[in-house]
């Protein structure tokens, strides 16, 4: 607003400070900074162990001296491993993914990353994050693996193993440890389980279905019952396993064959004995559907079943049967081979 000043016998116009002009009514909002990342339209991206995998993050605009990391949370320590670092020309990839991914960069704002021959270890929770000064951003997605999670405990009985011998574990029979998402999720999908058993982040679980005296007594609920966080080096579980696709096919020799006879069999095939990952999956991806118990690598004997019936077992529900950890020495059984692609 303009003022008079009386100036000796001089009325003077004098306009008011230019900063006043233009400032900003009180209690008016500032304007919105602009948002260089488009959320994605879906958070999750899933796919199958050997598949190719692209997690989307595209840009509205490319501000200067901008660069973009990919990063990946590994659950077991809450860390972040950088994949891969861009400034939009250059980029250079970093870890153990690094010869398995590159940035789609189909147009100049796209940041996407692609995963090639997508691996177990992959699934999990992945950050895009916009480098550029004071004003960073990020999105998270998370990359999630079809599959099937199973429990497992060695020749020598339950709770024999502490966390790193069962991540071992899981991973010689073509698996890894399950996430809690993956528990959960077989649970929901039938997994009733009355032992507690390890799973990635070092916590300890049981996915109860149908509630009983042995699983903690009739008045709980069914659930993921859970032990919380254990000594990873002390404590001793079963664990809890999780495979996807297999990169080749799963195969009965017919047989009376020992444990020693059965290995022989299949290598005279040019295969190997199947693991018991390589055995849930076939069962879980090709319907893999036989009466005959099988020799697998561990020792162990088992026959997957996808059609239950009487004859079969007498179970009500398909699943990978065990005959557990016999005698090696055992005549009976035929073996179960793996071959791949």
């Amino acid at each position: 607003m303009r003022r008079l000043l009386l100036l000796g016998s001089l009325w003077l116009l004098v306009a008011p400070p230019a900063s006043s002009i233009f400032q900003r009514p009180t209690g008016s909002p500032a304007p919105p900074r602009l948002q260089y990342l488009l959320e994605p339209l879906h958070a999750a991206v899933h796919t199958q162990r050997g598949a190719t995998a692209t997690l989307p993050c595209v840009l509205r605009a490319l501000p200067r001296n901008y660069r973009v990391k990919w990063s990946k949370v590994e659950p077991a320590n809450y860390r972040e491993s950088i994949i891969i670092i861009t400034n939009g020309l250059y980029h250079k990839n970093y870890g153990p993914l690094s010869p398995r991914v590159r940035l789609r960069h189909s147009h100049r704002y796209d940041a996407s990353l692609t995963i090639t021959d997508v691996a177990l270890e992959d699934e999990g929770r992945y950050r895009c994050q916009l480098v550029n000064g004071l004003e960073d951003e990020s999105v998270s997605l998370t990359l999630h693996l079809e599959g099937v999670v199973f429990p497992y405990q060695p020749s020598n009985g339950r709770y024999k193993f502490n966390y790193h011998e069962a991540k071992r574990a899981c991973e010689q029979q073509d698996s890894r440890l399950a996430t809690y998402q993956q528990l959960y999720k077989a649970w929901t999908e039938g997994l009733d389980w009355c032992n507690a058993g390890w799973i990635l982040d070092g916590t300890v679980h049981y996915p109860i279905i149908n509630s009983r005296e042995p699983c903690g007594g009739r008045l709980l609920l069914p659930g993921v019952r859970t032990y919380g966080a254990r000594d990873k080096q002390k404590d001793r579980f079963d664990a809890f396993c999780f495979t996807s696709a297999l990169q080749g096919s799963v195969y009965f020799i017919r047989g009376h064959l020992n444990f020693k006879e059965a290995g022989q069999a299949c290598r005279n095939h040019g295969a190997a004995m199947a693991k018991v990952g390589q055995l849930y999956s076939a069962w879980k991806f090709s319907q893999l559907d036989r009466c005959d118990g099988g020799w697998l690598a561990d020792g162990s004997v088992r026959y997957p079943i996808t059609t239950p019936r009487q004859r079969c077992g007498g179970l009500p529900d398909p699943g990978v049967r065990s005959f557990g950890f016999p005698s090696k020495e055992l005549r009976t059984y035929g073996t179960y081979c793996f071959a791949g692609k």
